[in-house]
């Protein structure tokens, strides 16, 4: 069945989803399995978050296990009883006897937490059964932060409700101005208010800019005037997040241009120096201290948050110094895997942004922890663990579970070692209820871990089937190698891996009587936050300081991707083994990873394809002659009708899961609609190959 542009979002606030009980499954002699005259009962007010975790059991139980249950006020026998109690210091307790459950949780919030929980735990054996005994759950992390799955700033009740049942706590919130995102017009108040009433936190990514020196006179009033009138208007926002490129200050420090990057221009000549937006300025420490001095001055309770992403690059010298400077009362944020320094067949490739195939931190991440760690600064992660990066830009999930694991076990790592409480758990790009989302979940308790291998065998079962999960279980591990040969180089992820097979091959030599730049803007809605403003069309390196030029290491990547196409290649085959295997109910849903691996696979046939391209276009250029460019005309025109196969291949995925092909800041980028102008623009491409061939003839006539 075909699926309509936004179809999915009723599929991802689907958290009780039907039909998830085994007849087959009977309670152990070390469990027990509730039955329809069990009751469930809460104690606190009805406005309570338990009473809504209470009312949220109820239906996860109707719904999913086929076990209807009455709600009480009174414990008893035969009771689910859920309340607070000071005796609980930290996270929750769960008692279970045969004829008798209880739930304590420290806090109001931390009971929801408890009953989904539970969900889990009856939804990997299928039926509603928990085992006897005493369980205490601690969360590792205090602070699970993400963006709306379903389209940017979006929250409704539904997506509060997915989110928190998928391990998060905590929604970010794109502030512009009062009441303004960048698609304008946003009742932020409303939002914090209905996230709180579920134990939901918020916190806004900061755009607003204040261009003000800290040293110049009446600088602090300056920012107390702006952020004091942003948190008198939203007194229950938990942080204010800040991040060196949406501040760009003018910045004294002479390293910098001291301007934003955009007018760092004199008489037309670039200079060449970073804005004060890349770069740990000597003042900059001090910009940050104003904003936190007006946040802590109108309300104490409120965190300010600084990201060093911009700056990862930076010498360890200058972050330590930066760090040394580093203002009170202010989370450092720190990312994972940006500016991981890689090679590949001697090329130095390291990580240029986001990217889920790093499982271990990079030396950024690292040192800066470990440097924080010793000042005393508290640290958040930013960690990309819903399991999406700017990998593949418009697809739920990267589905290489074992690249996540590893990457939640290092973060559990650094919660102990360097106390690493808090993550931003993914960027604008969302989160989607997925095996990542319960690895974040199961490896997120204090004192407790699972058998991962078993763990990743019963989510393979209960979401695909018994005689399906072995061929899921080779899928995800295929695919896991596959992500080792990523290339994760800015030009691929503002390109082709952003997009995928709509991505463009625009034709290198400009016949043009208009003189026109050659880069096409990509086809996005009007409202989209960035739509084609993060996708660069006109193929090609963009050269870094820290790596090899492009010329030079295409070759090699090229060959890197051939071999994660065949390992890709292996794991669709395997999907494809799990759709025949899967339950009936679950076969939608095994159709939906085999469609999801082939989609990704496709992209990197386009990656593959537009390297092939640009050298193929450039080598032209550079002939000697009219004959030796033919020959590169005509592996450009193989490649163009290559491409459009792809193209074409895709085309049925996307109208089977209307989630492939959407990102929330850029909406639909790879849907049937933007395939098809792809198609039409290779044809333009192949109109201008054929004009380039009369060209290298007129010396002939």
């Amino acid at each position: 069945m075909s699926e309509k542009n936004y179809d999915f979002r009723k599929r991802h606030w689907a958290y009780h989803k039907p039909g998830r009980r085994d007849p087959e499954r009977k309670a152990a002699e070390n469990e027990v399995m509730l039955s329809s005259d069990w009751k469930i009962g809460f104690s606190g007010s009805e406005e309570s978050i338990a009473a809504i975790a209470a009312r949220d059991f109820q239906d996860y139980l109707e719904k999913s296990m086929g076990v209807p249950l009455a709600l009480v006020r009174e414990d008893g026998s035969r009771t689910i009883w859920i309340e607070t109690d000071t005796a609980v210091k930290e996270g929750f307790t769960v008692s279970v006897a045969k004829d008798h459950i209880r739930l304590a949780a420290a806090e109001d919030k931390m009971t929801f937490r408890g009953t989904i929980h539970l969900e889990d735990l009856m939804n990997l054996e299928e039926a509603p059964v928990l085992p006897l005994g005493e369980m205490v759950r601690r969360p590792l992390y205090t602070t699970r932060i993400v963006h709306s799955g379903t389209g940017l700033d979006a929250y409704p009740d539904q997506e509060l409700l997915a989110l928190l049942h998928a391990g998060y706590d905590t929604i970010d919130l794109f502030l512009v101005d009062i009441d303004r995102n960048r698609l304008g017009y946003c009742d932020f108040n409303d939002i914090i208010e209905r996230a709180a009433r579920y134990g939901i936190a918020t916190v806004f990514h900061n755009y607003i800019q204040t261009r003000i020196h800290p040293d110049e006179e009446g600088a602090q009033a300056r920012f107390d005037a702006v952020y004091g009138d942003l948190i008198r208007r939203y007194p229950k926002v938990a942080s204010i997040n800040l991040c060196g490129e949406a501040l760009e200050f003018p910045s004294k420090d002479k390293a910098t241009t001291g301007k934003p990057h955009r007018e760092s221009v004199v008489d037309g000549i670039p200079d060449t120096r970073p804005s004060p937006g890349w770069y740990p300025c000597s003042d900059y420490p001090a910009y940050i201290q104003c904003i936190e001095r007006a946040v802590h001055k109108f309300n104490p309770q409120t965190s300010v948050s600084f990201s060093t992403y911009n700056w990862g690059y930076a010498p360890l010298e200058l972050r330590k110094r930066f760090l040394d400077n580093f203002p009170e009362n202010v989370t450092l944020s720190v990312c994972f895997e940006i500016f991981s320094q890689r090679t590949l067949e001697g090329f130095h490739t390291p990580v240029m942004d986001y990217t889920m195939s790093a499982d271990k931190p990079g030396y950024y991440f690292s040192t800066e922890c470990e440097e924080a760690f010793k000042r005393g600064i508290t640290v958040t992660g930013n960690v990309n663990t819903a399991g999406i990066a700017w990998d593949f830009g418009c697809i739920p999930l990267v589905p290489a579970p074992d690249k996540i694991l590893k990457r939640d076990l290092c973060l559990r790592e650094a919660g102990l070692k360097w106390n690493l409480r808090s993550h931003y758990c993914t960027h604008h790009y969302g989160w989607w209820n997925s095996v990542a989302a319960d690895l974040g979940k199961w490896s997120g308790w204090m004192d407790f871990e699972p058998d991962y291998d078993a763990l990743l065998t019963k989510i393979a079962i209960r979401d695909y089937g018994r005689e399906a999960a072995p061929h899921v279980r080779r899928a995800w591990d295929c695919f896991s190698k596959g992500m080792d040969h990523y290339v994760a180089s800015n030009e691929d992820q503002y390109g082709p891996w952003r997009v995928g097979p709509a991505y463009p091959f625009i034709f290198q030599p400009n016949i043009s009587r208009t003189m026109a730049n050659k880069e096409i803007k990509f086809p996005t809605a009007p409202h989209a936050h960035f739509g084609h403003v993060i996708v660069k069309t006109f193929y090609g390196p963009y050269e870094n300081a820290e790596q090899t030029p492009g010329f030079l290491r295409y070759p090699a990547e090229i060959r890197s991707l051939e071999k994660m196409l065949v390992l890709w290649n292996e794991g669709v085959e395997q999907a494809a083994l799990a759709v025949e295997k899967a339950d009936p109910g679950k076969r939608d849903e095994a159709g939906r990873l085999e469609a999801l691996g082939h989609f990704i696979r496709n992209e990197i046939v386009t990656t593959i394809n537009i390297k092939k391209w640009w050298r193929a276009n450039m080598a032209m250029q550079n002939c000697q002659t009219a004959e030796e460019a033919e020959k590169f005309l005509d592996e450009i025109e193989g490649i163009a009708a290559a491409e459009a196969e792809n193209v074409k291949d895709t085309i049925p995925l996307v109208e089977f899961d209307s989630r492939l092909g959407w990102e929330p800041s850029m909406e639909y980028v790879c849907d049937k609609w933007h395939l098809e102008w792809k198609l039409r623009q290779l044809e333009s491409a192949l109109r201008e190959t054929a004009a380039y061939r009369r060209m290298l003839c007129l010396h002939r006539s």
